[in-house]
């Protein structure tokens, strides 16, 4: 694969790829047995609520951190910059919501499933939206997650495609199956030092390669990487200061604060304050491992600012770049590449697993134990054990179907990326509006969803030019390799869109080429707004709704008599309740 100067994968390098998945299923195995295994369902899908806050920060980290960070961040920087660095800022201020905001409701109700406070809220039809739409979501992302790395990977070291997606599917179905929650944590916290070591091994090698960290960071000043504070409020434009900082929190916060995958981890916990502490840690793995892939990603800049490889066509695509790295400056070092590649996978594992313990826990508490109330705790448990192995399995299938209709998968999954935002709005209407009712969610949901859906259809068919997405330039001028014909190097993007542009119609520029993180924000808005103006017309909070509230008195919100600011400015109202809603917190904090 690639050039025969490069190198390609020795045995030491599956030798240690095979190290890492073997290391994996022992630990399952480990807590399949250790303490009596998993009696009861809550065991499985929750740990017994007996984790630290360290192994979950780790877990929490590591799930974040798919294939897709370890081979696309570097790649994102290589192509647009360092601009990408203020996701630190983001990061913060969707921890802070999540365990400020989301985590004491879910973890005081003592839930399994996220999806069972909409029932406690509004009723069992928005419980059982919001169900369908995690399980859809999740087994499509699990089988790109799983695929795309692989793909990626086999294109330039060689790396065995399907040997290497069937064994990670069936190494992490196994120990999810095997051992439940504390294995998928436990592998996680292991596989976050596997990635933590590929990134440094690429990271200190090129350092020494380019003689120094400094020459480094001058390349990426010169060449325009470093291209840090851009406060452009234009909404349109792919990243500026604003759009990371506000539609990124929105993004992110849908998947730490609402998204089962994550809120399961943090609610096992043993106590609120290890959950909330395991948070605020995990805070500190998402700076560390968006410092290792900036690191990459102006190692690569500065390693190939004279001849890029995607435009010499020596990588089809920019996800292969970090592996086409990896094999240029380590293939001297027997089994290093590996760990690169086991990094890669770790990521894979670890998002998987905790995705396979979720779909586990949504179906067995809003689908099974609703509607299947004589079940024995044992037959539970069980049941959890099969949903596993089941879930599994789908994933498997997602991966071979993704790669038959990869272009249409990966636009599925970015259309259901969308679903976060309403369902966040969902949530957020519950926990901050005491007199939002089940007509006014359910109503707000299906506007921001059609909105997203709108957007996120328009932005797949027309993508958005070059000018809004800003790629910065990349040089083939050193390459040395002869390029067959040298028009291959004029870039093919600038044909299709002097054609395209002649039919584009104005709303493709304007509305469809909204920045993608705002398609969540844009989501989460139109469902809290719309939610709030129904919730107010069908007011009269009556005796169900105000059974509901009863329920919830668990929370201890005090009611806010906003109803007559509401409809006025839904932004304004909100900024004030989260006002008076840290005050709470804090007096109660103090008691």
């Amino acid at each position: 694969a690639g050039a025969p100067s490069m190198g390609s994968f020795t045995v030491w390098d599956y030798v240690v790829f095979a190290a890492m998945l073997l290391v994996s299923a022992i630990i399952g195995v480990y807590y399949a047995f250790v303490g009596g295994g998993q009696k009861t369902s809550k065991d499985f899908l929750m740990a017994g609520r007996s984790m630290s806050a360290l192994p979950v920060a780790l877990s929490l980290t590591a799930s974040f951190m798919s294939a897709v960070t370890v081979l696309g961040t570097p790649a994102e920087i290589y192509r647009y910059g360092a601009i990408f660095c203020i996701f630190a800022i983001t990061y913060g201020l969707v921890v802070l919501c999540s365990a400020e905001i989301f985590l004491p409701v879910f973890y005081k109700l003592g839930i399994t499933s996220t999806y069972e406070y909409l029932e406690l809220r509004f009723n069992k039809y928005l419980r059982l939206c919001g169900t369908v739409l995690f399980i859809i979501q999740t087994t499509l992302y699990t089988g790109i997650v799983i695929y795309a790395p692989a793909l990626a990977l086999n294109q330039v070291t060689g790396f065995d495609l399907w040997g290497a997606v069937v064994a990670t599917g069936v190494v992490c179905t196994f120990y999810c199956t095997l051992g439940g929650l504390k294995a998928v944590v436990w592998t996680d916290v292991f596989q976050v030092g596997i990635m933590v070591a590929g990134f440094s091994s690429v990271i200190i090698r090129a350092v020494v390669v380019q003689e120094g960290i400094e020459r480094i960071i001058n390349d990426s000043y010169y060449g325009g990487r470093l291209n840090f504070w851009d406060f452009n409020p234009d909404p349109l434009q792919r990243h500026t200061f604003w759009t990371i900082v506000i539609g990124g929190t929105f993004t992110w916060t849908s998947i730490y604060g609402v998204n089962q995958s994550q809120v399961q981890r943090y609610i096992s916990c043993k106590s609120r304050f290890h959950a909330k502490l395991s948070l605020y840690i995990n805070l500190v793995g998402l700076w560390a491992i968006l410092a290792c892939a900036v690191l990459c990603g102006l190692a690569l800049y500065s390693i190939y600012k004279d001849c890029d490889p995607w435009s010499a066509k020596q990588v089809s695509a920019l996800d292969q770049l970090m592996p086409y790295l990896v094999l240029d400056i380590l293939h001297d070092f027997p089994g290093v590449p590996g760990l690169f590649v086991a990094s890669a996978y770790s990521g894979t594992l670890s998002t998987v697993s905790s995705s396979i313990n979720a779909l586990a826990a949504v179906t067995v508490e809003d689908l099974i134990k609703p509607y299947f109330r004589s079940l024995s705790e044992k037959k539970l448990s069980w049941i959890s054990m099969g949903m596993s192995l089941f879930y599994g399995g789908i994933c498997i299938a997602m991966a071979a179907l993704a790669s038959l209709l990869g272009a249409l998968l990966q636009a599925a999954l970015s259309i259901f990326g969308m679903v976060g935002g309403p369902l966040l709005g969902l949530f957020a209407l519950g926990i901050l509006c005491s007199f939002a009712n089940g007509i006014g969610a359910f109503v707000g949901l299906v506007s921001g969803f059609v909105i997203s859906l709108w957007v996120g259809i328009g932005s797949q068919i027309y993508p958005p030019l070059p000018e809004k997405t800003k790629p910065l330039y990349l040089s083939t001028a050193g390459c040395n390799i002869s390029l067959g014909n040298l028009t291959s190097t004029e870039n093919p993007l600038t044909t299709v869109f002097s054609t395209a542009t002649a039919e584009r119609p104005a709303l493709a520029d304007n509305w469809y080429s909204l920045s993608y993180l705002y398609f969540s924000t844009l989501g989460t808005l139109i469902t809290v707004t719309v939610g709030i103006i129904i919730s107010l017309l069908t007011g009269q909070r009556g005796e169900d709704c105000f059974f509901h509230f009863t329920k919830q008195e668990v929370l201890n919100w005090k009611p806010f008599t906003m109803a007559d600011e509401g409809t006025d400015n839904p932004a304004f109202s909100h900024i004030e309740m989260d006002v008076a809603d840290s005050k709470n917190k804090v007096n109660g904090l103090h008691m």
